[in-house]
């Protein structure tokens, strides 16, 4: 799949690209040239799934330069018992019939932001070796100060040559 700049619409990345570099040159985001369009037959497998499986899955038809493998490795090392406190990792609870709630606290934080970056690292270890090979990659952190460590962790653990910057607002 190819990713364009939502400023340049002619600068176009593979996905390991658009992961190491985070926005485009100009200054754009980087959105994916379509979204793949999943069947009701599928929906009803994912369903199935664990949650690791079914992260996958979706990412297979986004991540097209990614090996089956390196995809199922970054799931399986981000969503599992020892980084969530949830087997289900994101449960849904049915709170009365036709209303559910998807519970997205479960991560190391107990934040939402925790979906997303607990495979970051693990998809940036996979992107780098194709793309910055060599290169230090720069991640600045902003945060109030509870939560900015503990995520990048596993960065660390992923032993991902990075410099982290933590601005921490104070006052």
């Amino acid at each position: 799949m190819t990713y364009h700049s939502t400023r340049d619409s002619k600068a176009c990345y593979t996905a390991s690209q658009a992961i190491t570099q985070g926005l485009s040159i100009e200054g754009g985001l980087i959105v994916p040239e379509e979204i793949p369009s999943i069947t009701s037959n599928e929906i009803r497998m994912l369903v199935k799934i664990n949650y690791a499986s079914r992260a996958s899955y979706i990412l297979s038809k986004y991540l097209t330069d990614f090996s089956i493998d390196e995809i199922d490795e970054s799931t399986g090392l981000a969503y599992n018992a020892k980084r969530f406190r949830s087997p289900a990792v994101a449960p849904l609870h049915e709170l009365y019939e036709g209303v559910n709630l998807l519970e997205l606290w479960h991560g190391p934080t107990c934040a939402f932001k925790d979906m997303a970056l607990q495979i970051l690292p693990h998809l940036m270890y996979y992107s780098a070796r194709r793309t910055a090979e060599n290169k230090t990659i720069v991640i600045l952190v902003a945060t109030s100060g509870d939560t900015g460590k503990p995520r990048l962790k596993a960065f660390v653990m992923r032993k991902i040559p990075v410099l982290l910057f933590f601005i921490r607002r104070t006052g």
